[in-house]
């Protein structure tokens, strides 16, 4: 899948765990100075003769076979590092199936659903880190784990001219982002994905009102392009919105319309080449007494809208 928008490098999840930007072309790599440290209860470590507590005492202890928990986290972290993301998914689980109350459980779960995350295996990453969110609301790394939910939809997000499922899942997962955590770095990466996200809606309802408009619905485009004014007002598809509502109540001959969308066009964005072509088409229709002229080009994003 091919974006239009750039990536850009999140904040790591935690002050010793640096998490470049999970994006496909960028993977993130995670600094062992965190994830290996020990997680003691008791004095239980990763290495030596202690094995990871399971919060079942009196148990008879696991099968010889299989490794405690501490050893299978580090195995998880090694597997990481070298790049072989299915075997760190899988040694990860075992800590979470096994282990369940260990005490290297609770990062097992997050980093289960990072692993799935590298391997663009979206819906098992989604469903490691709901669990993670919903068994630990008050983790310090809980912010992460919405964050890197959000990026599970959006990296699925697709062109304009498809299905936007993916892309109503992200906006609402980065707005989870935006609105638990405000303050947070991963807030503010998320609001640029937001408006990305948007735009992309934008982008979608644009193209079906233009499909209807080729094809003299014009009642139906009027109703997609309102959409766009309406709900994506940050959009960049707004100026040419409003164009085409002009446009389209010109062939539907309701000039009031027309002249007064032409008029929010012409005061929001004049120097906008969007309202030229308005002005140009009430022109055509001897439609413009009163009408402001567009001004010179304000710049390179008057030249865009």
């Amino acid at each position: 899948m091919t974006h239009a928008h750039p990536k850009t490098v999140p904040p790591a999840p935690h002050p010793a765990m640096q998490v470049p930007s999970p994006a496909r072309k960028h993977r993130p790599r995670l600094a062992l100075l965190w994830l290996l440290a020990p997680l003691t209860l008791g004095g239980c470590g990763i290495f030596g003769g202690g094995h990871a507590h399971t919060g079942d005492q009196g148990k008879p202890e696991k099968s010889a076979a299989l490794p405690p928990a501490g050893t299978l986290y580090a195995n998880g972290i090694a597997y990481l590092q070298k790049g072989e993301n299915k075997k760190a998914s899988d040694a990860f689980n075992e800590v979470e199936v096994n282990y369940p109350y260990s005490t290297w459980a609770t990062h097992a779960e997050l980093l289960h659903g990072y692993a799935e995350f590298r391997r663009q295996n979206f819906d098992s990453a989604v469903g490691a880190l709901n669990r993670f969110i919903q068994l630990h609301p008050a983790s310090p790394d809980a912010a992460y784990a919405y964050y890197l939910r959000a990026l599970c939809y959006y990296e699925q997000i697709e062109g304009v001219q498809h299905d936007q499922t993916f892309t109503l899942e992200a906006v609402q997962a980065l707005q989870d982002v935006v609105t638990r955590f405000p303050n947070s770095a991963y807030a503010r990466d998320a609001r640029v994905k937001l408006r990305l996200a948007q735009n992309r809606l934008a982008g979608h309802e644009m193209s079906i009102g233009r499909f209807y408009e080729r094809q003299n619905l014009y009642a139906a485009a009027v109703t997609k392009y309102q959409e766009v004014v309406q709900q994506y007002q940050t959009t960049t598809f707004v100026p040419e919105a409003l164009e085409r509502l002009t446009e389209c109540y010109l062939d539907l001959g309701l000039t009031k319309e027309a002249l007064r969308t032409a008029a929010v066009l012409g005061y929001n964005y004049p120097g906008s080449r969007w309202y030229q072509d308005a002005y140009n088409k009430l022109g055509a229709h001897d439609l413009l007494n009163g009408v402001a002229k567009p001004k010179r080009s304000g710049g390179f994003l008057f030249g865009l809208l």
